[in-house]
């Protein structure tokens, strides 16, 4: 038996609540070295267990552009969700992407276009009033992968290019080649995950409003990513856990039910604490991992939402899915 259960319409709560707004709009920035962050203990919290069902949000939505979704991530003050690709009609090494809005349903509600910022392998989403500034890597490297991030404001229809003025670009890590984030929308805390000079690929954890005010010197924790020859697809952040996700498409080398799998991370022991198969999704045409975020609804249930992307070359959509039971 799978993971994969149907989603029923009564059972998804119209989603709010969360965390509250944060963060001035447009800061300067200040760049730690590791001697200068000393480690501070994140507080203890619950974990998803990645062995409970998964449910469905909705699948195969079309996303503004047609080519894989890469990641995802909720605005959980103004309800609304955000799906990031790679631009048609842009090779891989440009670093070109596209981001729709959708609603709960899938629907298109609008997309921007962002130029040589990277990948796309993590967003994240941060309120500020009825706004909502988004988070991405930015500055593409010669691997594809963005050196730092960016943060602007959403803004749809709009095409930004990664020298624009409206990018505030920040280094929380200042020796890192690579650079993504995830937002934890309850604790209102940031997970970045980095590649640093010497090779190594690691976590760092900050309090969002600090980062976008600049001040990088309160590192929360620091860890080694554990190792998982798995392909990496995508992580979240909730309490005192990261959440990664790994596998790849179906095909002759991986036939249903596929090799998915979810994995836990203790951010203040950087210990492996749980990997399970995930069957969410099983009956999807292609089916590839794509993207991880967390969510808060009115009701006050949070919930660890997983990603896939469906369908033919040039007609790739958007499938969401969720764990919600906590241990």
């Amino acid at each position: 038996m799978t993971q994969d259960r149907t989603w029923n319409r009564r059972r998804l709560l119209m989603l709010g609540g969360g965390a509250a707004a944060g963060a001035a709009l447009g800061l300067g920035a200040k760049a730690a070295t590791a001697s200068e962050a000393a480690p501070t203990a994140v507080p203890t919290s619950p974990r998803f267990q990645l062995t409970e069902p998964s449910y469905d949000l909705f699948r195969h939505a079309r996303l503004h552009d047609a080519r894989v979704q890469q990641s995802f991530t909720f605005d959980n003050v103004n309800r609304r969700l955000f799906v990031a690709q790679l631009k048609d009609g842009s090779p891989d090494s440009s670093g070109d992407l596209c981001i729709t809005q959708l609603d709960f349903a899938g629907n298109e509600l609008g997309y921007m276009y962002l130029l040589g910022f990277g990948h796309g392998v993590s967003i994240a989403a941060q309120p500020v009033g009825t706004s909502t500034y988004l988070w991405t890597e930015v500055d593409v490297n010669s691997g594809a992968r963005g050196k730092r991030l960016a943060r602007f404001r959403w803004s749809s229809g709009t095409t930004l290019s990664n020298t624009s003025s409206a990018l505030t670009k920040h280094s929380p890590v200042s020796d890192a080649t690579e650079t993504t984030c995830a937002i934890d929308p309850v604790n209102n805390r940031m997970a970045i995950r980095y590649l640093n000079t010497a090779g190594s690929r690691r976590y760092a954890i900050f309090n969002v409003n600090e980062v976008a005010a600049g001040n990088y010197t309160n590192r929360l924790a620091d860890f080694a990513q554990p190792s998982d020859p798995a392909v990496f697809q995508g992580y979240a952040l909730y309490g005192s856990y990261v959440y990664q996700l790994t596998g790849t498409a179906y095909g002759d080398d991986n036939p249903s039910p596929g090799n998915a799998y979810t994995s836990s991370v203790n951010v203040n022991t950087g210990a492996l604490t749980q990997r399970a198969f995930t069957g969410a999704g099983s009956t999807l045409t292609y089916r590839e991992p794509e993207g991880m975020g967390v969510y808060r609804t009115a009701a006050g249930e949070v919930r660890l939402f997983l990603g896939f992307a469906s369908g033919a070359a040039g007609d790739r959509r958007s499938n969401i899915f969720y764990k919600n039971v906590l241990v």
